[in-house]
């Protein structure tokens, strides 16, 4: 009888576990319910993983280039630490600052009611507004975007 109630409390505990991580949806309906815009991730997110250390991993159908106040680059695998407020450690995302394309190492939103988003980006910390990331974007392939920016700016794309 004793085994039978650890059994029991066990999937009980499992399954309130498992469905409190598929409660969330979408990957955006997961960033809103930890304290972060929607909009730092582009709208067409093939799937994630989100384990209960908090290990966050975001899988696109490859590299893809948007811009929020800058151009930034996704690449097919995205990681970070999720926690309420902040991505920690993320890899595979990379800012236009300067002609430079640096690594974001962190996204924290410390307070809400500040309207700001803190960016990690190595070298400095840039504060952008929350209201830049309310929606997820629109994320084209690393080249269709680059090949519109020079036809943009007069030049030709020729091969």
């Amino acid at each position: 009888m004793k085994t039978s109630f650890m059994a029991f409390s066990l999937l009980g505990f499992f399954s309130l576990f498992f469905f409190s991580l598929s409660s969330a949806g979408t990957i955006h309906d997961l960033l809103r319910s930890r304290g972060l815009p929607a909009g730092l991730l582009p709208k067409d997110v093939r799937s994630y993983t989100f384990d209960a250390d908090g290990r966050l991993q975001v899988f696109l159908d490859g590299p893809c280039l948007t811009k929020y106040e800058n151009r930034v680059v996704f690449d097919s695998v995205v990681t970070a630490n999720l926690s309420y407020g902040g991505l920690i450690g993320v890899v595979g995302l990379t800012q236009e600052e300067l002609f430079l394309w640096l690594p974001v190492k962190d996204i924290i939103v410390d307070d809400p009611n500040s309207g700001l988003i803190l960016f990690d980006i190595g070298l400095a910390h840039k504060q952008l507004s929350l209201s830049l990331f309310e929606d997820p974007p629109d994320c084209k392939p690393q080249g269709v975007l680059q090949k519109n920016a020079r036809k943009e700016k007069g030049f030709e794309f020729v091969r």
